[in-house]
This record gives C-alpha cells, structure tokens and sequence, in this order.
C-alpha cells in the first residue's frame, strides 16, 4: 500500500471518530510519516489503529509504539501551541515527539528523555529518517524530568505512573500542564493536570488508557497477587491492606450463591466504567484476573485480551464478584453476582447496590471523573465529598460530578 495513501485513510478514520479534532493535530498526523518510525513493518500495519510492541525483556514488552487514536486523544488533551516547550518522559520510536515538533513549531522545543539508551539511539535515527528537527533526546531516568531544559509548558508521560513526582511538578511553568497515564486503584488514567497558584493540580480531562509502565527510580512492583491453588490474580489497591491469599483461596474454592444482576456489562466496564466507579466508591474493591487459560472459578470471566478477569469486592470471610451470565459479546449483556464464603452473601449486596448506584448516575465512566492532585506538604482544596487516594508524593482526589455524597464513601 502506498504510505501516504494509508497515512490519508488513518488520519480520515482519526477524525470522523473525533479522536482528531484540532487542526493543529490533524496537520501533524497527515505530515509526519509514521511507517518510517516502524522501519520493520508492512506500510499497511504501521497505519493500522494499533499499538506496536517494539522492546522486550524477558518475553515481557518493555516499549511500544502507541495506538494512533490513543496518541490523538492525548495530544489534544496536552493543548500544545506553537512555542511551547515540551519534555516527553518515554520516547518510544520517536513519533509522539516528531508529531509534538511538528505542533510547537520551529519557535518551540521538545525534549524526549528515556530510560533505555538503545530506545534513544533507535529514535534519533528514525527521526533522521523522517527529517524531523526540533527534538532533543536524552537517555536518562524520566523521574527526575530533564533539569537542564526547565521549565517546561507541558510535560507528558507515554508510560504508566503510579505516582506523581515532585520533579515533574517542579520543572513546570506556572500555569503549566502535565498529562500522564496515572494509575488509580487499578484503573490506568490518561489526566491532563494544571498548575495552579497554590500547588495543586487542577483535572483538565480524564480519558481511559493503557501503557506500559515506568521504569527506574519510580517503578512500581505490580499490585496483581497470584492465588497459585485456582489460577487466578487478585488485584487490590496500592494504598489498601496487604490481602491475606490464603484466605482469599479459602473463600474462593467455597463458591455459592449466583444472583443475577439487573444491569448489563461488558468486558471494558472491568477497567472503565462499573471496574472504575467501584475502586472509587467501594473499601475493598478489586479484580480478580486469570493467571490460567482455565482457572478454578465456577463462571466465566470477561475476556480481557488473550485472558480474563472481573470486578469484585473481597473481605476476611467472603468475596462477591460479577460474573459472566451469557455468552461474551462486542457490547454490554447479561451478567450475574457470584458470592464465596460464608461473608459473601453481605458483599453480594453492597455490589449490586453499587451497579444499580453506577447505573443510577448514568454509567459514568473514565471521562466523567474530576481528579485533583495535591503534591505532598500542599493544603488540599474544599471539594464536595472527595474520595481520597494517598500515594508517596501527593493526593489524588477523585469527584463525580453527578454522584451524590451519599454515594461516594471514603476508602
């Protein structure tokens, strides 16, 4: 296929799916020659909506080219304008840079930092490749930002975070935004943050998302606990208790009671949607996933990629989880309420009060959160009810605007 043809029809299917909206995001897309920062690939497969894997450790990706439309809502989340200066922590193949150079203009300056030096070396040649000037990469832990070329306009993260560092905050103009992929209770958030006066960072925008996440001084261990005896993972917030797995083995190899559930799912609501509205309105909410193609769980599970997982909450003495009650499907269908042990029964009942509480506020999903980010030694702002989120170097305070306050209870 001709690349700038399929460069035509991806940056077309961009915007009528209004991932691409401003003109200065589309003039990027249709320049700047994607199929040349994935030299391995077929034209058509560089220009297709998918994610790439371009590194891997151990058989696990360590870095990928990220999906288009994901690159597209985020640059129109990060607002950039001709002179801005840039710092990207996660340089990848070096498109996301070229498409940014390309917006901020000659008057402007983006700097990519990342951790791997053969990552960098690799995206200065594509950039060669492509004729992109303007970018200034770095091989360097992107926790610490990039000193040297503060204070930035906008700082923007193409890998996951766990926290927010003061770094980044501090390497920020006043008045400044920072978009990072931010994890919140197992949920992946793309949060476009502005600098206020007084500290804090302000919501902008919340989109769903998924990257791959930091590496270095601010890496995180993974929150997924292996229940080895039913193949299965239990995923439970950062800032929540330890799980006692042989507890929870016990309670799950102790199924009983399925109710049905009045509200239908699909397989996107485990990590948007009711997945998310849960984690933020429910103490001891988590999800379990399949560690095994077969687990020893008596339903089925949403299928998540080539596995599967739920929602659930878990106790001492009982787990309660939503389970499939019908053929998976591409949208929302029936589903169940599966309880385990002799405390399921009561978390049965608080997760179908939540589903129809969800449904209640018109399953709201990533978008609809507001999330404030107070740095750590900043007062935090009066807000309605917030749930509150305490990570190493800040708060995060998430509010629904449509939720009640009886609705939203403290985790």
């Amino acid at each position: 296929m001709d690349a700038e043809r399929a460069r035509t029809r991806m940056v077309d299917a961009l915007r009528t799916a209004g991932r691409v909206r401003s003109a200065a995001v589309e003039e990027a897309f249709r320049t700047v020659p994607r199929h040349l920062f994935l030299p391995g690939l077929a034209v058509a497969d560089a220009y297709a909506d998918e994610a790439v894997a371009v590194q891997f450790t151990a058989g696990v990706a360590t870095s990928s080219a990220s999906q288009p439309s994901m690159m597209a809502i985020m640059l129109e989340q990060l607002d950039l304008r001709p002179g801005h200066r840039v710092l990207e922590i996660g340089a990848g193949t070096g498109y996301n840079a070229a498409l940014m150079s390309r917006i901020v203009g000659p008057a402007g300056a983006v700097t990519s930092v990342d951790i791997d030096e053969e990552l960098v070396d690799r995206a200065a040649v594509h950039l060669a490749s492509a004729q992109v000037s303007g970018v200034d990469l770095v091989a360097a832990d992107g926790a610490h930002g990039h000193p040297p070329g503060a204070p930035y306009d906008r700082i923007v993260l193409t890998v996951g975070s766990d926290d927010v560092q003061p770094e980044w905050v501090s390497q920020l103009v006043p008045g400044g935004r920072l978009l990072l992929p931010l994890a919140v209770r197992g949920s992946q958030l793309s949060v476009a943050l502005d600098l206020g006066p007084d500290g804090v960072l302000r919501c902008d925008s919340v989109r769903s998302c998924a990257f791959i996440r930091l590496r270095g001084a601010a890496a995180r261990a993974d929150s997924n606990r292996l229940v080895e005896e039913l193949g299965v993972a239990l995923q439970t917030p950062d800032d929540y208790p330890e799980p006692d797995l042989a507890a929870v083995a016990s309670v799950l190899a102790d199924p009983r009671e399925r109710r049905a559930a009045p509200v239908p799912l699909g397989a996107v609501d485990v990590w948007d949607g009711f997945g998310l509205w849960l984690a933020l309105t429910e103490p001891g909410a988590g999800r379990l996933l399949a560690a095994e193609p077969e687990t020893g769980l008596p339903d089925d599970l949403f299928p998540l990629g080539s596995t599967g997982g739920t929602v659930a909450l878990a106790a001492e003495d009982g787990v309660a989880a939503v389970v499939l009650a019908g053929p998976p499907g591409p949208g929302p269908g029936a589903v169940a309420v599966r309880e385990f042990g002799p405390g399921g029964a009561a978390l049965g009942d608080r997760l179908l009060a939540a589903l129809d509480e969800w449904a209640a506020a018109g399953r709201p999903g990533a978008a609809d959160w507001r999330l404030t980010v107070v740095p750590t030694g900043v007062d935090a702002p009066a807000l309605p009810a917030p749930q509150v989120i305490v990570k190493k170097h800040c708060r995060v305070l998430a509010e629904h605007p449509r939720a009640s306050s009886s609705a939203i209870r403290r985790g």
